[in-house]
């Protein structure tokens, strides 16, 4: 069914002031980056998570290692026989083991796709703490999980989608709700 854009939530300049004040938090909260590592969800996550790091590095004058997962196999609404299913490269190449590690995500939803990520995790390590950042949440949870660090909560309707496009992709950045558009 396609769909047509209803709304634009964020510029690009709203996305960079959100990414920011999300990586002046997770300096805040963790006292610096000592023991902190950051893992991008793919396909927007692990941009934001990239972004978010390049900002933490202006913070506190030295970078956290990133880090990029697939949770393709670990989602539970996934047809493995469905033949599109595409899965790509987790790039982890530092132990998680002891270290506090930022999930990002682009858009938290039901949940569903966190939960997916925490299963993916725990196959690197045991994290001593996990946290979430996602540029927005829209709500409609169906597993209890919430988000530590949030861009922009956004009340939607089931219909609704939320999309990020991120200049890498999508060649510019922003955030739109779309609806299903009438036949």
């Amino acid at each position: 069914m396609p769909h047509r854009d209803k709304a634009q939530i964020m510029t690009g300049e709203e996305m960079r002031r959100a990414l920011t004040r999300i990586a002046h938090e997770i300096c805040e909260r963790n006292k610096g980056i000592e023991g902190l590592a950051l893992v991008g969800i793919r396909s927007r996550g692990d941009i934001l998570a990239d972004r978010i790091a390049e900002q933490i590095g202006a913070i506190e004058g030295e970078r956290p290692p990133v880090g990029v997962m697939d949770i393709t196999l670990y989602r539970d609404d996934l047809n493995l026989f469905d033949r599109k299913v595409t899965v790509n490269r987790t790039d982890i190449p530092f132990s998680i083991d002891g270290q506090s590690v930022v999930l990002v995500d682009d858009v938290l939803f039901t949940g569903r796709s966190i939960r997916a990520a925490l299963d993916a995790l725990t196959d690197f390590g045991r994290c001593a703490t996990v946290q979430l950042a996602v540029l927005v949440d829209r709500g409609h949870r169906e597993f209890p999980i919430a988000a530590n660090y949030v861009g922009k909560n956004i009340p939607t309707s089931l219909r609704e989608m939320v999309a990020v496009q991120v200049f890498e992709v999508d060649g510019e950045d922003t955030v739109v709700i779309r609806e299903e558009a009438e036949a």
